[in-house]
């Protein structure tokens, strides 16, 4: 006699975890690199913004592989530094984080005054910067030459969208921030950045003016010969034995902080729209209070 047994049940198939998205990478190297460093060991620090500069640069890296790019990289060299890089970064702009004040002052009470806030904000960038020189230079011990021509892409990418999203921040600290869709306000902010200052304000009053500078070419013919300087500069970055590293690091600190220093410049000149944004950006304590920030230091303007 057969004996008929209940067949089992398959195990459950575990759910994959997302992978976090680019946007999540890099806010949370961005906003990691804002924070004094503490303590703990210099060197552990140094580390853990290596990993999550080479997290990105990876991620970013995929992105432009699973674009169908990385084989045209890989033939034709510097064709990521021209019109298909530049489409990447006029694609990716309308997604990448960008935190208004209120969000800013949340994060960052110690900030009492606008320009106080702003030196934080390039701090944390310019760390940002360097940790995906540095680890893009780590991941280059054993390069492939194939892979090189993405690797640098990506940092380009990468370092850009950092960049942007200073310049954007900058634009909500000193209280003239772009205005408009998504897409508008990040063909703004991409015209900033590669003009190495504040948005153009002539398109506030010109009919339709950020529709066309999120779509218009010259604007991409702008961004176009920003990357592909931005591409020459990272190629440091991808000498073997580490030395790249330091390399790419110093090299990306020393220029994004050079563009934040110029995109400051323009600000301090632009006169707010609400002359009271900031106190009115500011965090709320109990009993409802908005906190002003005390006496203003010497040599700092009240917003």
């Amino acid at each position: 006699m057969a004996v008929f047994r209940r067949p089992r049940r398959p195990a459950p198939t575990p759910e994959p975890i997302p992978e976090p998205t680019l946007g999540e990478e890099l806010t949370e190297l961005v906003e990691e690199a804002e924070q004094p460093v503490g303590k703990g060991p210099v060197a552990a620090y140094a580390a853990r913004q290596r990993g999550r500069g080479r997290a990105v640069v990876a991620h970013t890296a995929r992105l432009l592989g699973s674009g169908g790019l990385a084989a045209k990289g890989a033939a034709r060299g510097a064709a990521y530094g021209g019109k298909a890089l530049t489409e990447q970064l006029v694609r990716a702009a309308p997604r990448i984080p960008v935190r208004d004040l209120a969000t800013l002052r949340a994060q960052h009470p110690g900030a009492a005054f606008p320009e106080q806030l702003a030196d934080l904000l390039v701090t944390g960038a310019v760390r940002a910067s360097g940790a995906l020189g540095a680890g893009v230079g780590a991941a280059a011990m054993m390069p492939v030459p194939p892979a090189m021509a993405v690797e640098i892409a990506a940092e380009t990418l990468a370092v850009a969208a950092v960049e942007i999203k200073l310049i954007a921040e900058l634009h909500e600290v000193y209280g003239v921030p772009a205005r408009g869709t998504v897409t508008q306000r990040a063909g703004a902010y991409l015209g900033a950045w590669a003009n190495r200052r504040g948005i153009d304000a002539t398109l506030l009053v010109r009919p339709a003016g950020f529709a066309a500078l999120a779509i218009g070419a010259e604007v991409r013919q702008q961004v176009r010969r920003r990357l592909t300087r931005s591409s020459l500069r990272h190629l440091p970055s991808v000498t073997p034995l580490l030395v790249g590293a330091g390399i790419g690091a110093t090299m990306n600190r020393r220029e994004t902080r050079r563009l934040a220093d110029e995109v400051r410049v323009d600000l301090r000149e632009r006169r707010p729209e609400d002359r009271a944004y900031w106190t009115a950006a500011g965090p709320v304590l109990r009993g409802g209070t908005v906190p002003t920030g005390g006496a203003v230091p010497e040599g700092e303007q009240a917003p």
